[in-house]
């Protein structure tokens, strides 16, 4: 399973307990519907899709329980936290390249930048609602 399709499925997971999760195929309509910028959307076949997923009170709620400071909102690596997810440079690398980044992943610090708004792109893309500061 690849590092995106964990995070849609423990978003997906966590906005409807109790539910399965099932695997889907990107459409071809939500695949053309997709913005052309949106690599991260075209790498992330055979996710959940996130139809009526409210990522922010999900993420929200998942820092609450945490009881860390967490602030996803502009941290790749306070999400992955939340979410329960290896938020290690190494992991953070694989999923850089997941989302074809073609920056130097050496400079953790633009590639960190990069995935948080590569990943709100992305989950935006496969339905899931963000408030428009976090699309920006």
């Amino acid at each position: 399973m690849s590092i995106f399709s964990d995070i849609v499925n423990k978003l997906f997971g966590k906005a409807k307990p109790g539910q399965p999760q099932p695997e889907v195929s990107p459409s071809p309509e939500s695949t053309a519907a997709a913005p052309a910028d949106a690599p991260a959307a075209q790498a992330a076949g055979g996710t959940t899709a996130l139809a009526d997923v409210d990522v922010e009170a999900v993420m929200d709620k998942l820092v609450g329980e945490s009881g860390q400071t967490l602030n996803w909102r502009v941290s790749i690596v306070d999400m992955m936290k939340a979410l329960g997810i290896d938020s290690s440079l190494e992991h953070r690398k694989a999923l850089a390249h997941e989302l074809k980044y073609g920056g130097d992943t050496n400079d953790s610090a633009t590639m960190n930048v990069w995935l948080h708004k590569e990943l709100m792109q992305a989950l935006a893309a496969h339905g899931g609602k963000l408030p428009p500061e976090l699309l920006g």
